[in-house]
């Protein structure tokens, strides 16, 4: 997305600005006048005649950042990061790598983010759930999208449906108009068009009675159609901050209310809780006109840009409150809209998402939390300024997902939340790291996934289709659970698996392997699962008693190993007691590399794990 929309607008006066040093004075120039592009230029200029240094390439990745160049921003990254920098350039640098479609490096730069940064909410949701990726891209699908014909070659965005089949939104399609110098492309106007029976939208023309020299827009409209409110600059009320040792005046976004008479609108006048010192935009008026929504970055957000609202009666407001954080973060919260029905939507970069601004939605009527809305709508790119017009079905949004800022129209689907929570049959624990394959009614594969720790995992799935859940689990019989059909909202399908039982010998009881993560004693997860069928046998058997052997492979010296498998063999025997065998039920010790099932000089893979094994004689029966 175009940066303009999350930053100052600005005039700049005559003369000099200063600068990091006198190699890079021109460059900051730049840079500090939202020039990114050609600032950009400059800072290249430096690096190619060896003069540039850590703070040249955090200020050339900041340029790239900031007009959505993802790939330029990473590669100048990663050269700033060569010397520790400041949390939110790990952050951004996570950002953009994420747009690039690298989760695995970003995820990396996430975690050194919040290793500076850990009280950070940001931080501190990715610690919780880092690998939140499979579970995103397996949502279902809320919308079809397509690009819509009413998009240019220049900056879309901002596209609002009315009831009254008018279409209003921004655009930088006049090129009559003079260009900004942030990102080389006009000044943004406000545009009107006509929504059509079959979904086009005729050709659009220019607001001119509301439009300035500045930039211009999105708007909200009343549901009556007789209120519009929008955003303009505040140059317009010849007020900005004036910056001395820049030599520069600044100006921010405000909003503005005009009126519809006769088709015709006019009488735009500045909000009264506009402020010089910050920036208000995006406005959203509720059905009732009562709640007028909006971003800002005024003071007492979270940091960054924040979503807000404000009570309206007439020409009179309340004082503006911010939503919290069920939507704001630390980053960017923009772009608000809320529907009919009391469901708000709005663009994060802060949240979990695919990387960029992506879309979420809240249900004011539930009081849930915010939820990612999910692909197709979001992407790895900026994805932004949705808004759905809950009596036609329809909604639209911006993304440049091409390239360029264009708009998409998002028909909503009907989708459900397959969930699938496995259980052991005979205990009724949850099973995590258990296969799930969901297929279709053609047994063609949809989707396969692990269960987390809490024995679950989801899948997107098309509503009133036939589908089953394929779950597997070493040491469990694999069982085939169907997914009931739904006309939507979320199924839930508990898939119990058969724990396969101990085989029990004249002189052993045997097990599935058990398996303990290299140099260490601890009991996992899976060893547990199969020490508690022991337990299960041994509780059926009450006079049986155990002995314990635990062996190694060949691998390290004899002493290590015999310590290793000592150690395995006791931590067996504890888990044991911990379960409630008697201690004179149980023994155990490691005998190490000294009697292999398999005897080879240069063991396979295969072999090695074969004499990687615990054995449970029967001292007693």
């Amino acid at each position: 997305m175009k940066k303009i929309y999350l930053t100052l607008s600005f005039v700049i006066a005559s003369g000099l600005l200063s600068a990091q040093n006198k190699d890079t004075k021109v460059a900051d120039k730049l840079f500090d006048r939202y020039e990114y592009v050609d600032a950009a230029k400059e800072y290249l200029k430096l690096t190619e005649s060896g003069k540039a240094d850590t703070y040249v390439y955090k200020q050339l990745a900041d340029s790239y950042y900031n007009v959505f160049n993802t790939k330029e921003a990473v590669k100048w990254y990663a050269k700033a990061i060569e010397q520790k920098q400041d949390a939110e350039t790990y952050y951004k640098y996570a950002q953009m790598l994420k747009a690039e479609g690298n989760y695995t490096e970003a995820d990396k730069q996430m975690r050194q983010f919040a290793s500076l940064a850990p009280s950070d909410q940001r931080a501190k949701t990715f610690s919780s759930n880092p690998n939140y990726l499979p579970t995103l891209k397996n949502q279902s699908k809320l919308y079809d999208v397509v690009k819509s014909d009413i998009s240019s070659d220049k900056t879309d965005f901002g596209t609002v449906l009315t009831n009254d089949n008018n279409v209003y939104f921004s655009s930088a399609r006049n090129t009559s108009r003079r260009n900004s110098n942030w990102n080389e492309e006009p000044y943004l106007d406000l545009y009107k068009a006509t929504y059509n029976a079959n979904g086009t939208i005729s050709e659009a023309v220019a607001i001119d009675n509301l439009n300035t020299k500045w930039h211009d827009g999105p708007a909200s409209i009343s549901s009556d159609g007789n209120t519009m409110y929008y955003g303009s600059e505040s140059f317009n009320e010849k007020e900005y901050t004036k910056d001395k040792e820049k030599k520069a005046k600044f100006g921010k976004i405000y909003l503005y209310k005009a009126t519809n008479a006769g088709g015709s609108w006019s009488n735009g006048k500045p909000l009264p809780f506009n402020n010089a010192a910050y920036d208000v935009r995006n406005p959203s008026i509720s059905k009732d006109g009562k709640t007028l929504y909006f971003s800002s970055n005024m003071p007492g957000g979270f940091g960054g840009e924040d979503i807000w609202k404000v009570s309206v009666n007439g020409d009179e407001y309340g004082t503006p409150e911010n939503l919290g954080a069920k939507v704001n973060t630390e980053a960017n919260e923009s772009f608000p809209f809320i529907t009919d029905d009391n469901i708000l939507f709005f663009s994060s970069n802060g949240k979990q998402g695919f990387g960029g601004l992506d879309v979420f939605k809240i249900d004011f009527n539930k009081g849930a939390d915010a939820v990612n809305v999910g692909a197709p709508v979001n992407t790895e790119k900026d994805d932004f300024s949705f808004t759905y017009n809950t009596s036609k079905k329809v909604g639209f949004f911006s993304s440049n997902r091409a390239g360029n800022d264009d708009i998409y129209k998002a028909d909503p689907v009907c989708g459900v939340q397959a969930i699938a929570l496995v259980k052991d049959a005979k205990t009724g624990n949850v099973i995590g790291d258990a296969s799930v394959v969901l297929v279709d009614s053609k047994e063609k594969v949809v989707g396969n996934q692990s269960t987390s720790a809490d024995g679950k995992t989801s899948f997107g799935v098309n509503c009133n289709m036939p589908y089953n859940f394929q779950v597997s689990k070493q040491g469990y019989e694999s069982g085939v659970f169907e997914v009931a059909k739904t006309d939507g909202g979320e199924v839930v399908v508990e898939a119990l698996l058969q724990p396969i039982m101990p085989i029990i010998t004249e002189n052993e009881v045997i097990l599935q392997p058990i398996y303990f993560e290299f140099n260490r004693s601890n009991i996992t997860q899976q060893g547990a699962a199969e020490l508690d069928k022991l337990v299960q046998v041994m509780n059926e058997h009450p006079t049986m008693v155990i002995f314990a052997k635990s062996h190694t492979d060949s691998r390290g010296s004899d002493k290590y190993n015999l310590n290793l498998s000592d150690r395995r063999a006791k931590s067996t025997v504890q888990y044991l007691v911990s379960k409630g065998i008697a201690k004179d039920r149980i023994s155990g010790q490691g005998f190490g590399e000294s009697e292999p099932k398999v005897t080879c000089d240069k063991c396979t893979e295969e072999e090695h794990s074969q004499n990687r094994r615990s054995e449970f004689l029967i001292v007693k029966k």
